[in-house]
Order: C-alpha cells, then structure tokens, then sequence
C-alpha cells in the first residue's frame, strides 16, 4: 500500500533537519543499499526466472544492451540473497557488455555503481553515480548510490545532501530508507523508525515491504526493544518467506530471551541456505556460549573461506575481517585489515574497528582517540560504546569506563551474543569498587 505521507516541500524540509555534522573522520559496516537489491523485489526464486530469462533473451538478441543491464542488476540482487558473491563477477561482465553496447547508458552506470557498492569499493561507486548523475541529473538511483558512497566514505554532510535531493525529486521508499540511516547514524531512533515506517508504507511489493520491516526490527533491537523487533521481524518473515535476514533477527530474539538452543537451531536454518560471514560468526557465538568449542571451531573456519571467497571476487573485506580478527584470537591480522580499511573509508565502523584492532594490541593511547571519532556523531551503538569502555578501563580511567559499560547496556543490553555477559560482570565489579 502506498500513502501520501507529507508533500515534497514539507518532505524536503523534514527529512534531514538533522543538526550541524562535525568533519567527518569513520555496519553491518555498508547497510544502505536499493531495498529491491537487498530484499529481492521478485523473490529469490522469480530473481532466478528472471536471470534465466534475460540470458536466454540475450543469447537470441546480443546486441540488447537494456537487458544486459537488467541482468547485472538481477545478478548483484542474486549475490546478495544467496551470499555468494560469484555472482558479482558475472554481474560486472554483464554490466560491462551493455556498455560496450551503448556507452554510457544509465541503467548500467548506476548497475556498475551498485556493483560497486557491493563490493565495499566506496571510491569506484562514488565515481560511477557521479557518472550516472551526469547522465540524468534527476535520476534518483543516481543520487542513492552517490549518498551511500559518500556515507560509507565518512563524508557525511554530502552524503545527507545526496540523500536530501532524492527526497526532493522522488520522495518514496528509497528516499525514506536513507534518511531513516542518516538519522541513526546521528542517534536519533525513533526518527529513524518513523522514517522506516513510511518507507514500509510506500514499498511497491511484500518483499520490499518485508525488508523495511526487517530494518525497523533491526531499529528496534539496537535500542533493546525486543518486543518491538520480534513484531517486526515476524512481519518482514510473513511479507516474504523466503527472505532470510528476519529469521536470523527472530534467532537473535530468541537468544535474548534464554533460549539458546532455539537460537542454535534457528540460526542453523538460516547458515545453511544463506551463510553470510556475520550469521555463521553469530551461530559461532552461540555455540561458544553454549560451551561447543569444537561446533564454534567450525563456524569460525567456515567465515574465513567465505570472506576468502569474497576476496577472490573482489569484495573488500577488511572491516569486518578486522573485526572477526580481533575478537577471534589474530590481533596482528585484525590491526593490520583495520588500518587496511582506515585508509579507505573514514567512517564512524572504521574508526571503530581500528579503535578496537589497537586496543587489542595494546595500543590504548591510540585506541582511545580512535573511540571517540567512532562516537563523534552520536551514534546509539552499544557495541562502538562497550569497545570504548574497555579501551578506557585498560588506560585506567574507571570512571569513564563505568559511564560508558551503563551507556552501552542501557542502550541494548543484548548487543552482543559475545561481549553483552562480559559488560554485564564488568560493571558490577567495577559498581561495587567505586
């Protein structure tokens, strides 16, 4: 169902008044994507009909340069919903030969920005929606991939402006999207959720429904409201059952609420059809928790050939490797992948991955200052908040360390099946000593 929310020049005015953003420094990391690319508008079994089709329509009329970028397109969704990213590689040549066919056409430049996005090349895409914009300069996917790049890059003014602009011309599910992230990157909540909600509002289909409404779980469960995020996350599982991500957010709720080997077993069904880095490191965890060394040790060796994979195909990894690195026993790896990614994307997960790469090899000096530029926006990130705690404890500012372990499990007290028990103790011991 759509619905008229608000005129574009009220829109236009309410969308980003967002407040004065500091120079920038810097999810899951990457998040904002075209909901239709992530979630699948057609569904992981019609995406493949599709693809199917536009091969065979290919074979029969080579020179056909749209459908040649409507299969690249179809291939970035495909990599994205099956997590494997062999698909990026066909979706490049596809993407490319409908070039070579009409040169700068616009459905491939932005599918070659949208490639490029997937693949954590931030610099690439922003160049490639640049190109896109010079083509069309009202095209709205242009302006979205521009917005992410910029985004993920730590350059956020321009980022918000590019998101602003899509709202001005086309407010609707994708303008909506973006500026739900722009207010969450800054800590606003609960306008990131109204935002969500109108974004869920104006999806087209069930599936992009279902994933905005994956997003406002994912909201609500940043905030601790599992309540919240289980409605949300058993509404994305209804609107498209096939989309895997809101059964991984129901295993997540049930992990917060005891009941771990349901957790296990959920989290199981969701690896198996779609074994992303970060689900199988989570199952990872449970099994950790649940005192499986051995079944974790399989996990932790299973995210390692997948991100190895995603290397060969040209998807950078550095971020989360580090990330993976330094909570699973490689600090030296984890420093050197985080200050990889430092040096190409100044984000707010940046400076928070390299932050927690030096301070597990005891750099804290360093560490501390790279802590507070994750925080720098005001971002309601329990994870970024408990990774300065314990940055602070080790220079011995018990103090700050306290304010910020309560922050973080006032926040979410469930943000994370590793670390959130660890805080927990942390901040007894460190109540009853003050």
């Amino acid at each position: 169902m759509r619905r008229k929310i608000l005129g574009a020049t009220v829109l236009a005015a309410t969308l980003f008044a967002l407040g004065a953003v500091q120079p920038a420094m810097e999810q899951d990391s990457f998040r904002i994507a075209d909901p239709s690319v992530l979630a699948g508008r057609t569904g992981e079994r019609s995406l493949t009909t599709t693809i199917e089709q536009l091969e065979r329509r290919l074979h029969a009329v080579p020179s056909d340069w749209r459908a040649a970028a409507a299969l690249g397109l179809a291939l970035v969704q495909e990599a994205r919903i099956t997590a494997d990213p062999r698909h990026y590689t066909r979706a490049e040549a596809a993407l490319r030969r409908s070039l070579s066919l009409r040169p700068g056409n616009f459905d491939a430049v932005v599918g070659v920005g949208s490639l490029a996005l997937a693949r954590h090349d931030f610099k690439e895409a922003l160049e490639w929606g640049r190109r896109a914009l010079a083509t069309n300069p009202h095209g709205v996917a242009g302006y979205g991939v521009v917005g992410d790049a910029l985004v993920e890059l730590g350059r956020y003014r321009e980022g918000f402006s590019a998101f602003q602009r899509m709202a001005d011309i086309r407010p609707g599910l994708l303008a909506y999207a973006r500026a739900s992230y722009a207010r969450e990157l800054q800590g606003d909540v609960n306008g990131a959720r109204r935002l969500m909600r109108m974004a869920e509002e104006a999806a087209g289909s069930p599936e992009d429904a279902a994933w905005a409404a994956f997003e406002l779980g994912e909201l609500s469960w940043s905030v601790g409201q599992v309540d919240a995020a289980e409605a949300a996350f058993r509404r994305a599982a209804r609107l498209s059952p096939s989309y895997l991500p809101p059964r991984a957010g129901l295993a997540k709720v049930s992990w917060a609420r005891g009941r771990i080997g349901e957790a296990i077993r959920s989290y199981r069904r969701v690896v198996d059809r779609y074994p992303a880095p970060d689900r199988v490191a989570a199952l990872g965890d449970l099994y950790t928790a649940a005192g499986r060394a051995d079944l974790a040790a399989d996990q932790y060796a299973l995210v390692r050939v997948e991100q190895g994979l995603m290397r060969e195909e040209g998807v950078d990894v550095d971020l989360e490797l580090s990330l993976f690195d330094a909570d699973h026993g490689r600090p030296r790896a984890a420093l050197r992948a985080a200050r990889a990614a430092w040096s190409k994307r100044r984000s707010v997960h940046a400076a928070d991955a390299l932050a927690w790469a030096l301070h597990r090899n005891g750099r804290d000096d360093q560490a501390a200052r790279l802590a507070r530029r994750a925080l720098r926006l005001g971002t309601r990130n329990a994870l970024f908040l408990y990774h300065a705690a314990m940055i602070e404890l080790r220079l011995g500012d018990e103090g700050r360390a306290r304010h910020l372990l309560s922050t973080a499990l006032r926040t979410n007290p469930h943000f994370s099946i590793r670390y959130a028990a660890v805080a927990r103790r942390t901040l007894a011991r460190l109540e009853e000593a003050a």
